[in-house]
């Protein structure tokens, strides 16, 4: 960015509206939560007791580390990851269905539960963190 771009006024309010909605507890109760169900779902296959599902564990286990990352990344530079705090209920959508569509050994009742849950966690977490990045702030 150049010296100008960085001094916009525009851009100013926008890092500012950035900073007050990480600053949000609800944001930041969002982004933890957010966090250890990402945790969660890695180590769901090992916790729940469905390891043997080959492709749904790496499933999980890659899914699950991503929505942790992307916590991470809410948390710690809301400003800098607003763009792309979308995948977050897109990835909890897809933990959903996941064990319908991937293909493989089929997948037992607790398989199915645990994404469904986190899955929706996820993904209403994930809504709460683009509604607060897209709020306004009153003045």
């Amino acid at each position: 960015m150049t010296r100008e771009m960085e001094s916009h006024p525009d851009i100013i309010r926008m890092r500012e509206r950035y900073d007050d909605a990480a600053a949000n507890p609800a944001v930041q109760l969002a982004d933890g939560l957010t966090l250890l169900a990402g945790l969660f779902l890695a180590l769901s296959p090992w916790i729940v007791g469905f390891v043997n599902l080959g492709s749904l564990t790496m499933n999980n286990l890659v899914t699950g580390l991503a929505v942790a990352l992307l916590s991470l990344g809410f948390s710690s530079a809301f400003g800098r990851t607003y763009g792309i705090a979308w995948t977050a209920p897109l990835i909890g959508l897809w933990t959903i269905v996941a064990p319908w569509l991937i293909r493989g050994e089929a997948a037992t009742a607790g398989a199915i539960t645990t994404n469904v849950i986190v899955g929706a966690v996820i993904a209403v977490l994930g809504l709460i963190t683009v509604g607060m990045g897209m709020t306004r702030k009153r003045r």
